[in-house]
């Protein structure tokens, strides 16, 4: 089981948040693992993986299929009891899945109220919806939302908490391709309003390029690679420094011109 215990940290990181840029000396740390091991039988997914995320930054994280991409994050979420090592996590924490996980016998704003404490829940839950476009499908059953509506209600539920950490698993891997460059101009917008530590996970290089300022390679159960990610935004996918970082990255994965290596 993990010990949840500061740990000192001395990565260097700078964030942009709009034009604030969180110092890396000031900027509060909002989670710090060390060491973290998680094994299933005799398979070691986390091996003594250490890892530092700051106030206001955009993390993305890849790796191949089954490289504990997912098993990391359930970790920082607090959903998984079995790994080892040190993890502390300051602040609460939301998490947008790939499923929007809405519960179908409640409406749309009940589900951003379910479990929500402190005052008006009602009117936080509104202000949510109306943030990601969606104060007209408030009272809507969820199975009546396009996919679109629906991972934009699950964002709401996940901000409305006020998270210090979002995580976020590939939660725009359902969508089709027009959908998602208007949800990823959402999750941008919503993170520069509201300033959490934001991890993606993602298989996807170019939505990692296009929306993180740091993009880590988790390889062989620990983070093997790691890229700060200086583009201005907007960012456009032709953008030379983009390009160059996009071939380091499929490299580091083992894709290759050629195909997978």
């Amino acid at each position: 089981m993990a010990t949840r215990v500061p740990v000192p940290v001395n990565e260097t990181v700078h964030a942009p948040v709009n034009d604030t840029v969180y110092d890396t000396v000031t900027a509060p740390v909002v989670a710090t693992v060390r060491g973290l091991t998680r094994r299933f039988g005799d398979r070691t997914v986390l091996d003594g993986l250490d890892l530092t995320i700051r106030r206001g930054e955009f993390v993305a994280l890849l790796g191949r299929s089954g490289s504990g991409k997912s098993t990391l994050l359930r970790a920082l979420a607090g959903l998984d009891e079995e790994v080892e090592g040190g993890l502390k996590v300051d602040g609460s924490v939301a998490v947008a899945f790939q499923e929007p996980r809405l519960v179908p016998w409640k409406r749309v704003r009940d589900n951003l109220t379910l479990g929500l404490n402190g005052p008006d829940p009602a009117g936080r839950a509104e202000a949510a919806l109306a943030e990601v476009g969606l104060t007209d499908r408030a009272r809507a059953w969820p199975l009546t939302l396009s996919g679109g509506e629906a991972q934009r209600a699950s964002l709401a539920r996940a901000l409305v908490r006020e998270p210090g950490l979002l995580l976020l698993d590939e939660p725009f891997s359902a969508l089709d391709a027009l959908t998602r460059i208007t949800v990823h101009r959402l999750v941008l917008d919503l993170w520069a309003a509201h300033g959490p530590a934001v991890l993606l996970v993602t298989h996807d290089v170019d939505e990692a390029l296009l929306l993180a300022d740091r993009v880590l390679v988790l390889d062989g159960g620990r983070l093997a690679h790691e890229w700060t990610v200086a583009a201005p935004r907007p960012r456009h996918r032709d953008h030379p420094d983009l390009l160059t970082l996009r071939a380091a990255l499929l490299s580091a994965l083992g894709v290759t011109p050629e195909g997978p290596a």
